[in-house]
């Protein structure tokens, strides 16, 4: 299979993907009924950003344009560990794998087993030399790269299995916004979806915010009841009532307006349900401490990444910074 015809499978399973399509629709509920974050919304969500963030051809012509794969004369068998805090949170490392040429080798997370599954075995009724590409398995062994991706405990593990080989390993990351206190009711709105989406769950969502001092946050938890829904949902109300109790019962303050909490914390990582906050004076020293901060992905606000934007990356926004594409071009030279 050639590049050509491996964008032209992508192009397809974008329209695929923002279709309405029954078989689609079975394996949406049957991703929730395995895990019952994936909601039918969030679902949706994922697929309308792959499709129309990543799938688009003319943005798929521009990224591949940009790294010159063409046609690939020694591919490498490229192991990937998926993790599954979100739907299809792996796709984007499949795809370069997929686009780059090398066979792949895949581990699901048991979390997020549906999806990616039921696309691969779409895209093999279309093409059948997909089945060559991509694999599935339990255990990775015998392959010539990995890509991992999971928790800082799983990250110390595949560091020492695939550490010998050309590698990319990536632990927890997570994400913060910075407020003015000037932000207008709809950037408020905006900052609303960077927090909730996917319940919080990603590493793009925000989980800590940093206001300037006697920041007024009224403003900001009416903006938040847009997904006051959430605590319909019985996981997620299960968090939410759990960390408001530890609060209660060590007489913390705290924030709430029924649906999110919000704690003054220093941790840029927050539970469901629960979202931090710190005070700055100093924008600027603020700002380099946060780039030191490696356990940071994005960093949304003004100047930076637009509110409301953080959970749609676009093809060249590359998980830890480190460019995927780069690194599997970089194999067919060795």
């Amino acid at each position: 299979m050639d590049l050509l015809e491996r964008i032209d499978l992508m192009e397809k399973l974008g329209y695929y993907l923002d279709s309405n399509d029954e078989k689609l629709k079975a394996v949406k509920q049957k991703a929730f009924e395995k895990n019952k974050w994936f909601t039918e919304e969030f679902v949706n969500l994922s697929l309308k950003n792959i499709s129309t963030g990543f799938l688009n051809r003319n943005k798929l012509g521009n990224w591949v344009e940009h790294y010159s794969p063409g046609n690939n004369i020694m591919p490498k068998t490229v192991g990937v560990v998926m993790a599954g805090n979100i739907p299809l949170v792996g796709f984007h490392d499949f795809l370069c794998v997929f686009i780059s040429g090398h066979p792949q080798i895949i581990k699901l997370s048991e979390k997020d087993n549906v999806l990616l599954a039921h696309i691969v075995e779409k895209l093999a009724q279309w093409n059948t030399e997909v089945t060559n590409l991509v694999k599935f398995a339990d255990f990775l062994k015998n392959c010539d790269a990995y890509i991992a991706t999971g928790s800082t405990n799983s990250s110390r593990y595949f560091k020492y299995y695939f550490g010998r080989y050309p590698s990319i390993i990536r632990s927890n990351k997570t994400s913060v916004a910075i407020l003015t206190g000037k932000e207008t009711s709809e950037e408020l709105s905006l900052l609303a979806d960077d927090v909730h989406t996917y319940f919080g769950l990603g590493c793009r969502n925000v989980t800590q915010l940093l206001v300037p001092d006697h920041y007024e946050f009224i403003p900001l938890l009416e903006a938040f009841k847009k997904y006051t829904y959430l605590s319909d949902h019985s996981k997620y109300k299960n968090n939410y009532d759990y960390n408001l109790t530890l609060l209660i019962m060590n007489n913390k303050l705290y924030m709430t307006n029924e649906s999110i909490i919000l704690y003054e914390n220093d941790n840029v990582f927050s539970p469901v349900g629960q979202l931090h906050y710190n005070f700055y004076s100093n924008k600027n020293v603020m700002l380099n401490n946060l780039k030191k901060n490696t356990n940071i992905q994005c960093i949304v606000g003004n100047g930076t990444i637009s509110f409301g934007e953080s959970q749609h990356p676009g093809l060249f926004d590359y998980a830890d910074g480190r460019d995927t594409m780069e690194f599997l071009a970089g194999l067919l030279k060795d």
